[in-house]
């Protein structure tokens, strides 16, 4: 994860979780999205930028998913006008105002939707579905 503020409480409580919970999941803060945005491209990866302005997602979602490597734009403040021209895919998930993490809930769903089945090496903890209350095994 990349965060263009710089914001060491959100990169602690991000590493914390990632610690508990496995997998190569990083964060950085203090990033210059255009630079960052630039970098991907050229090592050939692919920018999906998130906004209710873009094309809606079921009309995209099949080609984004044969990409090897996505970057996520998810703006959560005014996005610069040069960003949608910088993005590969500018993606709507609604084209109504919503919240940035419901917008990339509801992407990640769609482009990997076997995702709530996946275990991460390194967990520390796994929780187990439960119709009623929590279920967590320490590792």
């Amino acid at each position: 994860m990349y965060i263009a503020a710089e914001d060491r409480g959100v990169v602690q409580s991000i590493r914390d979780v990632a610690g508990r919970f496995g997998g190569e999941f990083f964060v950085e803060d203090k990033v210059s999205w255009n630079s960052c945005i630039k970098k991907w491209k050229k090592d050939g990866g692919c920018v999906v930028h998130l906004t209710m302005f873009g094309l809606n997602l079921p009309d995209v979602e099949q080609e984004i998913r044969t990409k090897e490597k996505i970057l996520v734009i998810v703006g959560a403040e005014k996005v610069p006008g040069d960003l949608y021209q910088m993005a590969d895919y500018n993606v709507a998930v609604t084209n109504q105002p919503h919240s940035e993490i419901a917008g990339l809930a509801v992407f990640l769903d769609h482009i990997s939707p076997c995702a709530l089945h996946r275990e991460f090496p390194g967990a520390k903890v796994r929780v187990f579905p439960n119709a009623c209350g929590k279920t967590v095994e320490e590792l």
